[in-house]
């Protein structure tokens, strides 16, 4: 015999799931066995796409400098990708940190909102448009960084191979940078933070990257050099031919 099935109205835990979940947090760890396992799930390109995502979201809210919410994130971004939201979050805030100089922080754990903190050396601060510009400022402290780490010059090539580290090609339109090698060669070099010049006798033809004198001006070495210590989580004194010459800088300036 029949029965007719009954369809009941469904409850708070039956009804349709909802786009966001707003109980999930985003310092919710799972297992770091259970969050490697989940890592190696997914395709790495995907990954990299998603983390790409997640930077380029996080920098286009911060600059209207209202905090990020963490429903919005994981509306827009994280979506169907909860399991490995930790590892998403980590590695967007490493290339926060290594390309713009800027940090993810939780503002306030009970809203569970966020904003963008700025992590850069003093320069280019006179700027009405700081904010706009901040990510610009990033990726020349990067720069800057290279070029006192690497002996006060470096090649254009290693630059370049640099910044593809930290996905970012020179020979593409960035979506924060727009054309990256104009950015770096024509405006940094116009606005005096880079000299850029050819180097003699070099086929094919290869240009050298050194700090130009407004650099010079809005920053110094052991500004720079703790830049990096930060960013690598060393202390400065790691570096012992660095640390000694931006001292040398510092005492030289707090003479003069």
């Amino acid at each position: 015999m029949s029965q007719k099935r009954r369809h009941k109205r469904p409850g708070p835990s039956q009804a349709e799931p909802m786009e966001v979940d707003e109980e999930y947090s985003l310092t919710q760890m799972p297992s770091s066995s259970q969050l490697q396992r989940n890592v190696q799930q997914r395709p790495q390109s995907q990954m990299e796409a998603k983390v790409n995502e997640l930077v380029r979201f996080l920098l286009v809210k911060d600059q209207k400098k209202i905090p990020i919410k963490r429903a919005d994130i994981l509306k827009h971004v994280i979506k169907d990708y909860k399991d490995v939201c930790p590892e998403l979050l980590k590695r967007a805030n490493q290339t926060l940190q290594q390309v713009f100089g800027l940090e993810l922080v939780e503002m306030d754990p009970k809203s569970h909102s966020y904003i963008l903190v700025s992590k850069l050396p003093q320069l280019g601060r006179e700027s009405s448009k700081e904010d706009e510009n901040t990510p610009k400022m990033g990726l020349l402290t990067v720069i800057l960084s290279l070029i006192f780490m690497k002996g006060n010059v470096i090649k254009e090539s290693a630059v370049w191979e640099v910044l593809r580290r930290l996905r970012v090609e020179p020979g593409e339109k960035h979506k924060i940078f727009g054309d990256v090698k104009k950015l770096v060669t024509e405006e940094f070099v116009r606005q005096k933070y880079l000299e850029y010049n050819r180097l003699p006798h070099t086929e094919p033809p290869e240009s050298e990257f050194r700090w130009g004198p407004r650099a010079i001006k809005e920053t110094s070495k052991k500004q720079i050099l703790q830049f990096v210590a930060k960013m690598q989580s060393k202390d400065p004194t790691f570096w012992t031919s660095q640390y000694n010459e931006a001292e040398t800088e510092a005492n030289a300036a707090g003479r003069r």
